[in-house]
């Protein structure tokens, strides 16, 4: 037997709506693939505890909500807060080659800033935005995101999830 495929989560939960996701998510996949690893980076924790940044081996996909300050993203700017560790994580030594992609999260109430930083992170590190999902996320957003999940890490779908 070999190693077990390792399916990397790195996040940032401020209100606990994306570790909530991010959880859930975990959950399901191992439901369906027990025979996989999925490995949960919370940026914040790191952050909190001094932990310093580092190289990820294999790729991951990346968990951020959108927190932002002042403007309405559309004609006078926006200002991200409190998630850009997750930025410094991805731009750390080689992880932005490593990132599969993004999945935004915010409140659609926000309008053109929902999952506006999700959007320009993928513009700046040249990955895609692969999903989002509002708030907490509901079990078809977390099927959605499996999904991708499984595609892009090459996991054989179980046919008796769907």
């Amino acid at each position: 037997m070999g190693e077990k495929m390792k399916v990397s989560l790195v996040y940032i939960s401020l209100s606990g709506n994306t570790e909530s996701f991010v959880r859930r998510l975990s959950d399901y996949l191992l439901e369906l693939h027990p025979d996989i690893e999925v490995e949960q980076i919370p940026i914040k924790d790191m952050v909190k505890e001094g932990q310093p940044f580092f190289e990820m081996a294999n790729p991951f996909i990346a968990f951020l909500p959108t927190y932002l300050e002042g403007g309405n993203g559309v004609d006078n700017g926006d200002v991200e807060i409190l998630t850009t560790d997750v930025a410094d994580f991805i731009a750390y030594g080689d992880n932005a080659s490593k990132c599969l992609g993004i999945v935004g999260s915010g409140n659609r109430n926000f309008n053109n800033q929902y999952c506006l930083t999700a959007k320009q992170y993928s513009e700046r590190f040249g990955f895609p935005v692969l999903a989002d999902f509002e708030m907490r996320g509901m079990l078809g957003d977390i099927k959605k995101v499996a999904g991708i999940i499984e595609d892009l890490y090459g996991i054989e779908k179980n046919e008796s999830s769907f």
